[in-house]
């Protein structure tokens, strides 16, 4: 067994020349939620942990530009406990309750569930379906990229060596905009999604949708933005012909696996199910929206 060296840095900057230097594998933690299992359970045998909770820019709830910047180590119960984000992105508000229990959540975040890379992450789809942005900080700079682009696989993303995800920024909400996650589980809590749905959409004065994005999770290899439903919603009321073209585009959407938790048929047809279930949970919160 390696050694392990555990670093907790107070800067960003410290943190990127920590693991861009590494030697061996390192791991960034967040919360520890996902790492110290994998470590527990053999999966990983890392030589550095990079501690970043003690980075500051990393915690914490800020407006920016009409929208919201939130940092990757920022905890699920912190973000949960924001009324004015949580107010704004409900449906990203359903995902990461689902994280764990009340006390996971005090230490996990949806910078760690996003980087773990689990297909079955439940705050990655609606994020993805927020349009949400990840700062990606590295020794070559800062860039910019969507939420969609950086799982590529399970347990894999597109990070280069030494890069960390910052921070995440969600846009401004348009009047009458809506979004809802739902996931199916054999269980009602504390298990992992075997399919799981989320929608955002934006109604006119008339009701006519105008924008709309669908992302699904634990049914391909990474959570999907499936552009194809979106665009079925897209200049309809959201109505049981545009919606039955939704579930149509989701299903077709669907790579699942069979395993003990379900099989691909039956995931495919309960994705389906979901995405009927989550556009009328947007619709009905895009109406409600002032």
């Amino acid at each position: 067994m390696t050694d392990l060296r555990y670093e907790a840095p107070g800067s960003l900057s410290a943190a990127v020349a920590l693991l861009s230097d590494a030697k061996g594998l390192a791991r960034v933690m967040a919360g520890g939620t996902d790492v110290i299992v994998q470590m527990e359970m053999d999966l990983i045998e890392p030589e550095l942990i990079v501690d970043i909770k003690k980075i500051p820019e990393l915690r914490g709830v800020s407006p920016e530009d009409g929208g919201f910047r939130v940092g990757a180590a920022t905890t699920g119960m912190q973000l949960c406990d924001h009324a004015a984000f949580a107010a704004a992105w409900p449906g990203v508000i359903d995902g990461v309750k689902l994280i764990g229990s009340i006390q996971v959540k005090g230490r996990a975040s949806m910078g760690g569930n996003l980087c773990n890379a689990s297909p079955g992450a439940d705050s990655v789809p609606p994020m993805i379906a927020a349009g949400a942005v990840a700062r990606v900080v590295g020794p070559d700079g800062v860039r910019d990229v969507p939420v969609e682009q950086i799982p590529t696989g399970p347990g894999k993303t597109s990070l280069a060596r030494g890069e960390i995800i910052s921070s995440f920024f969600f846009p401004p909400r348009a009047k009458g905009s809506g979004d809802a996650y739902m996931r199916f589980t054999p269980r009602t809590e504390m298990d992992i999604a075997v399919t799981g749905v989320a929608i955002n959409l934006t109604l006119d004065a008339s009701g006519l949708c105008t924008a709309a994005r669908v992302a699904i999770g634990a049914v391909a290899p990474t959570a999907l933005l499936v552009r194809e439903a979106g665009e079925a919603l897209v200049g309809t009321k959201v109505d049981d012909a545009a919606i039955e073209k939704l579930v149509a585009a989701v299903r077709a959407a669907c790579r699942p696996i069979d395993d003990k938790r379900g099989t691909k048929a039956f995931r495919i047809e309960v994705t389906g199910v979901l995405a009927r279930r989550v556009a009328l949970a947007a619709l009905e919160r895009a109406r409600a929206t002032p």
